[in-house]
């Protein structure tokens, strides 16, 4: 019991010297997991005849990386980039979201914070309970399907999202 005690002690004093020195570590995702996710998203799509875009962006929502197949429209691309920016954001499906949304009056007005998508296709990309990027795909005919194509491009990556 003691030892587990001082465990906790210094592991807490550890959090707090790190807070009070101004200087944090984040997880985040790779470029290389951010491509392999990216790519798996939009195969996932091309496979069933979607052009899509692939958006994948970091815990910030900031883009690592944009893909966009042969076919996909203009719009596709903008459409994946502020679905994986609301997903990183909010920590949350923008499905989940969309629902939210719709179902709660405190909720209506999320889709009016700047750079938000409230459309289905943005998905966190996880370790553990820490969101450390999203993915966001576009073009595919409903968010549905965009956001099954966004899971299996994390479920490319999952053995590999590991604490």
């Amino acid at each position: 019991m003691l030892r587990t005690s001082l465990l906790f002690l210094s592991f807490g004093t550890a959090l707090n010297a790190q807070a009070a020195n101004g200087v944090l570590a984040q997880k985040n995702i790779s470029l290389n997991l951010a491509n392999m996710a990216a790519q798996a998203a939009v195969e996932n799509c091309l496979a069933s005849g979607y052009q899509v875009a692939a958006t994948v962006v970091d815990f910030a929502g900031d883009v690592k990386v944009t893909l966009r197949a042969d076919g996909a429209g203009p719009h596709t691309a903008d459409a994946s980039r502020r679905k994986a920016y609301t997903s990183a954001s909010a920590k949350n499906a923008t499905s989940a979201m969309l629902a939210a949304s719709q179902s709660n009056p405190a909720a209506q007005n999320l889709g009016q914070i700047d750079g938000f998508l409230l459309l289905g296709g943005g998905v966190p990309i996880r370790v553990g309970n820490i969101v450390i990027g999203a993915i966001g795909v576009g073009g595919a005919p409903g968010g549905p399907l965009d956001e099954v194509c966004a899971q299996a491009g994390i479920d490319k990556i999952k053995d590999k999202l590991t604490p």
